[in-house]
């Protein structure tokens, strides 16, 4: 029972990781799925989303730290409020000067500008605390929950160990919930957006730019609510890593994890597929977790572990790109409610 226990505790932990990069799966699919709008700087987003929301619901600085700004400890909705719009507003700017020249142009704009968010983060530590990171950060309702486990198991020493060590692992079980309603409440809204006009004059630009505009639609504005929109929703996403992992540093946001990662899960799910992002992000991060007991087996330790690992998404995407180009899912044919009730 013990056992079991401990393989639960871990796939709740697993659950809430993969959760949060499906959010993130669910922003670029906004941006590239639907748009065809190549952002390959989401690490740099997502680490917005994350210090601005430690800044604005985190602690104050310590007297060990070098920054001397944020830590004003308001509700974490209202950091993860402003974990999006920050995100989203930085978005705004790099589409002003990019969208209206071509797709390559956004990419290059957008791998600078997530390099240039990691000096940052490295450099700047009256802002961030430089490769110290934000420690400490308070994730939301943590301490009325952990009380109230505390007082429980006090009040029950009799409780078995396993029971024991399922309640103390009441709040991550909180925290899952909550990574899985606002999964499905952006599932849910994107869904609702895709399938409207809006959502098909997006796919028409990615199909057709020129067409389009004969069709007389901006599309720049369109273009740049979709990068916007996207980028939001990925800095939503750091702000549920940073409240749940309470420390982030420089390393959290390396491109191989925040950018590179991202485009395996969307491209495995299914670009283009609101519900193959989620699969695309569970399915590999389900494969670099295996990998993981795999080198503990075998004995692999440092770069070698490391390796395999890589080698085994690597292998994965092969496999997905030469069976099912279009993804696990892939694209669905028609996303107008109205014209399936016509097929019908």
């Amino acid at each position: 029972m013990e056992a079991f226990i401990g393989i639960l505790n871990y796939a709740v932990f697993f659950a809430i990781t993969a959760g949060i990069f499906a959010v993130l799966c669910l922003g670029l699919n906004i941006q590239w799925g639907y748009t065809g709008l190549f952002n390959i700087g989401i690490a740099g987003f997502y680490a917005v989303g994350a210090y601005t929301s430690a800044l604005i619901s985190g602690p104050p600085p310590g007297p060990m730290d070098w920054r001397v700004v944020g830590g004003f400890q308001l509700p974490w909705p209202v950091g993860f409020v402003g974990a999006a719009l920050v995100s989203g507003l930085i978005a705004f700017i790099i589409g002003i000067p990019t969208l209206k020249l071509k797709e390559d142009y956004l990419a290059i704009a957008t791998i600078g500008i997530a390099e240039v968010i990691r000096l940052i983060i490295k450099n700047e530590s009256w802002l961030t605390n430089s490769v110290w990171g934000i420690k400490h950060i308070t994730s939301p309702l943590a301490l009325p929950i952990e009380r109230g486990i505390r007082a429980l198991l006090r009040a029950n020493p009799g409780f078995p160990l396993w029971l024991q060590r399922l309640v103390s692992n009441g709040y991550n079980w909180f925290y899952l919930g909550m990574v899985v309603l606002i999964l499905l409440l952006l599932y849910g809204v994107s869904e609702k957006m895709i399938r409207s006009p809006w959502g098909r004059v997006l796919r028409a630009i990615r199909e057709d730019e020129i067409a389009t505009s004969t069709a007389g639609k901006n599309i720049f504005w369109f273009k740049m609510q979709s990068l916007v929109f996207g980028a939001m929703i990925m800095g939503m996403a750091g702000s549920l890593y940073a409240h749940y992992a309470r420390f982030i540093d420089a390393e959290t946001f390396e491109p191989f994890f925040g950018t590179f990662l991202i485009w395996v899960m969307l491209i495995v799910g299914g670009s283009g597929n609101n519900l193959g992002a989620i699969l695309g992000a569970f399915t590999i991060w389900g494969v670099w977790a295996g990998t993981e007991f795999l080198t503990h087996g075998w004995g692999l330790t440092g770069y070698r572990a490391a390796s395999l690992r890589v080698i085994s998404v690597g292998v994965i995407l092969e496999f997905i790109l030469l069976l099912r180009p279009r993804g696990i899912l892939g694209e669905e044919k028609v996303v107008s409610f109205i014209f399936k009730k016509e097929r019908r």
